[in-house]
């Protein structure tokens, strides 16, 4: 069974800083594989280990810097993906879904699937739109927030987690799915692993290896900002007297109002 899993490297938000104007730094983040798109993985090689004539491609999308970068490669084929094939261009740094949607559906098509499957968002714009669309531009079953996946035979039987019941699906392949963030625990890699992981292949294309074409964007980040801090009150209530407590229930209507 052929598998692709897409994985986005993000900066690490636990780096981000703001600066005067509350804009966001990210300049000196860290770099690290989105947090939802390890469940997408972790499913991918839950699926793999039920069928052992499986092969895992994970697919990623962005600039140069971030995947030319050999510690987050390593880190993506250390958790279990056979091979890994990256769309670097400087042009990619900033894409919203429709743009990635386009060059990803084109890159999986040219290395072939059964089954595609993303992760519930990304880790900065978290839209929860590229998964769909691109099963929409293949022109494939696609569905979203699936919490368990059972392969069987040439369909794949899913299920969804809502509000007050479970609903239970059936696909044919190749398919398109998006997983949420409690299908699984993803799990970390052993050091075994991790040595194993520089010797697994590497593909690096450009736009023009997935007919890519970054003039028809659809939309243009203006800004992006932190949102506005309101200062403290520094009010403390002391002791636990009636009225103590009558004050503080007060400030706590007032704050709530």
């Amino acid at each position: 069974m052929k598998l692709i899993t897409c994985c986005k490297v993000v900066r690490d938000e636990l780096d981000i800083t703001t600066g005067p104007g509350r804009e966001l730094i990210t300049e000196n983040a860290g770099l690290k594989i989105s947090l939802y798109d390890l469940n997408a993985l972790e499913a991918a090689v839950e699926i793999a280990q039920g069928h052992p004539d499986s092969q895992i491609t994970v697919l990623s999308l962005g600039n140069k810097a971030m995947l030319e970068n050999s510690k987050i490669r390593k880190d993506i084929l250390s958790r279990g993906a056979d091979a890994l094939t990256v769309i670097a261009d400087d042009g990619c740094d900033v894409l919203y879904p429709t743009e990635s949607a386009a060059l990803l559906a084109n890159a999986a098509e040219k290395i072939g699937f059964d089954l595609l499957i993303c992760g519930e968002g990304s880790g900065d714009l978290y839209a929860q739109q590229t998964g769909m669309q691109i099963g929409e531009r293949l022109n494939l079953p696609c569905i979203n927030a699936v919490s368990k996946i059972t392969v069987n035979g040439s369909s794949v039987i899913i299920e969804r987690t809502l509000e007050d019941s479970v609903e239970e699906l059936e696909l044919s392949l190749p398919a398109v799915i998006s997983v949420s963030s409690d299908i699984n625990v993803p799990k970390l890699p052993s050091m075994k692993a991790i040595l194993a992981a520089n010797k697994k292949p590497v593909t690096q294309w450009g736009l023009s290896d997935v007919d890519g074409a970054l003039a028809q964007t659809t939309a243009v980040r203006v800004s992006a900002q932190a949102p506005e801090q309101a200062e403290r009150l520094g009010i403390i209530v002391e002791g636990d007297s009636d009225e103590a407590i009558a004050t503080l229930a007060g400030y706590l209507r007032q704050a709530l109002n």
